[in-house]
């Protein structure tokens, strides 16, 4: 019978270590940035396994922030991840924290110390390519060679690829960066959207007629390329949805010198949003940012750009 203890949050990362996990465990073990169809052919594969906790494990930050200071934006945070992982069957989210140490360790030590001592894990499940350990020397014949004398099945879940390629999260960042919204939702199996909270802008646009909702994003979420996009604003505490026009960017014309940013009208709407968490669906960009000449031109485009964000979303 699985332990008592009490199941990690998937919402704050830093109660989500291998030491609070509920026990034992049936686990995939990945990245799974995106979530898309190939992550959850893996995540499938051990969610009905009644023999411990279906988990997901997945190290964080990412290890090439780490080992190459590299900035990794993440097409899902862990408090999004939530939401996609529990219609998956999946109970808890564990994330190892990511460090030097943790670099040098080799592969098989890892299995043993954190997947089999620590959580516990009677069936481990990974995608084909995965690689883990020292210098990335553990790979799925590793896995398998470690786990199967302590009775630990193993699946392997082969690569899914579609007519251009393999699926896979870079694929959904150049989608997601040249504005292919569609192409994004073709890949992940599902629409991309983000949240943010609003806060007080310039008010600005209220004077040219078009207030709108200036949202704080997480800094480690990535988002598509700059522009002016049709989108749906989703109001979580009553899920009201709401047809929306969307700039992503600086602001060339009202402020030149103002850092990028993100800046929601609702169409036909007026509600106060003030401190409201929104979640953002853009739908497809209508077109890139450009300087106008004045306010006046502005105020016309953006009325332009409501009308054919209306026709978008009401075929959406």
């Amino acid at each position: 019978m699985p332990s008592k203890r009490k199941i990690c949050t998937l919402i704050l990362i830093t109660l989500c270590s291998p030491t609070q996990a509920s026990l034992p465990t049936v686990l995939a073990l990945g990245s799974f940035d995106g979530l898309h169809a190939g992550h959850r052919k893996v995540i499938q594969s051990i969610s009905q396994d009644a023999r411990g906790i279906p988990t997901v494990v997945s190290f964080w930050p990412h290890p090439r922030e780490v080992l190459y200071g590299e900035t990794k934006l993440k097409l899902d945070l862990p408090s999004e991840k939530k939401l996609l992982l529990e219609p998956l069957g999946i109970n808890q989210l564990v994330l190892i924290p990511f460090n030097k140490e943790l670099s040098i360790m080799n592969a098989e030590t890892f299995i043993n110390n954190i997947l089999i001592e620590t959580l516990q894990a009677k069936h481990i499940a990974v995608g084909e390519n995965f690689r883990f350990g020292r210098k990335r020397e553990g790979d799925v014949t590793t896995l398998q060679k470690v786990c199967s004398p302590a009775g630990i099945d193993v699946s392997i879940i082969p690569i899914l690829k579609d007519s251009i390629g393999r699926i896979s999260s870079s694929r959904i960042r150049e989608a997601l960066a040249e504005g292919d919204l569609q192409g994004a939702q073709n890949l992940l199996g599902r629409k991309y959207s983000f949240r943010g909270t609003v806060k007080t802008g310039k008010g600005l646009g209220s004077k040219i007629g078009w207030p709108t909702a200036n949202l704080n994003i997480d800094g480690r979420k990535f988002l598509p390329a700059l522009g002016v996009y049709a989108a749906w604003t989703y109001l979580p505490n009553n899920q009201s949805r709401h047809a929306s026009v969307m700039n992503l960017g600086p602001q060339p014309t009202i402020d030149p010198s103002a850092p990028s940013a993100i800046e929601v009208h609702l169409l036909d709407k007026s509600i106060n949003l003030l401190g409201e968490e929104l979640i953002i669906e853009p739908v497809q960009r209508l077109r890139i940012q450009k300087k106008f000449q004045d306010l006046q031109s502005l105020s016309h485009q953006i009325k332009v750009d409501a009308k054919f964000a209306r026709e978008i979303l009401n075929e959406s």
